[in-house]
C-alpha cells in the first residue's frame, strides 16, 4: 500500500481536514457572492435559488425539510419560500402526511427559472473540469459527507 493510500492517524486527518476547511469557506463564500452578482439577471436571490434548486432535486418539500436540508431555519426558508411564491415559482399544496405543514413545489415558472440558472451553471463548472476524474470527484464528495456528518448535531434554528 502507497503512502497516499494508507488511512491516515486521526492526527493526520485532523490536520489534512482543517486545510479543506480552509478551502470551503473562501469557496461558498465566492459561490454565494456569483450568485448574489447574477441574481439581478435571473431574478432570483441565492435563497430563492436555493429552495427552488431542493424543489428540482427531490420534489415538493415541506419547509422544515427544507431548512434540515439545508441546514438554515425554518423562518429563513419560509421568507424564502414566501419570496418564491410571490413570482409565482412555488406553491403551496396540501400535505397528506401533516395537514398544518403543506407541501411547497414548483411551478411551472419556477421550473423553467430553475432549470435555466442549473444549466448557466453547470457550463460555468465545465471549465474546472480539466484533468479531474471520476475517482476524484467521489472521493472530494466522500471527504465532504463525512465532514459534514460530523456536525449533524448542530441544531440551526438555535
Amino acid at each position: 500500500m502507497s503512502d497516499t493510500e494508507r488511512p491516515l492517524t486521526p492526527d493526520e486527518a485532523g490536520a489534512r481536514l482543517m486545510e479543506v476547511f480552509a478551502l470551503v469557506g473562501p469557496l461558498y463564500r465566492r459561490v454565494h457572492r456569483k450568485i448574489e452578482q447574477e441574481a439581478p439577471r435571473q431574478g432570483l436571490s441565492v435563497g430563492v435559488r436555493a429552495v427552488l434548486d431542493l424543489l428540482r432535486e427531490h420534489g415538493p418539500m415541506t419547509v422544515p425539510q427544507m431548512g434540515r436540508a439545508q441546514s438554515i431555519s425554518r423562518q429563513f426558508v419560509q421568507r424564502m419560500v414566501n419570496d418564491a411564491a410571490a413570482d409565482g415559482l412555488v406553491e403551496a399544496v396540501p400535505n397528506p402526511a401533516h395537514a398544518r405543514s403543506p407541501l411547497i413545489r414548483l411551478t411551472d415558472a419556477g421550473h423553467t427559472a430553475i432549470e435555466a440558472v442549473v444549466a448557466r451553471e453547470h457550463a460555468l463548472l465545465r471549465q474546472a473540469a480539466d484533468d479531474l476524474t471520476t475517482a476524484d470527484v467521489d472521493t472530494c464528495v466522500r471527504v465532504l459527507s463525512r465532514m459534514l456528518a460530523l456536525f449533524d448535531d448542530i441544531d440551526v434554528n438555535n
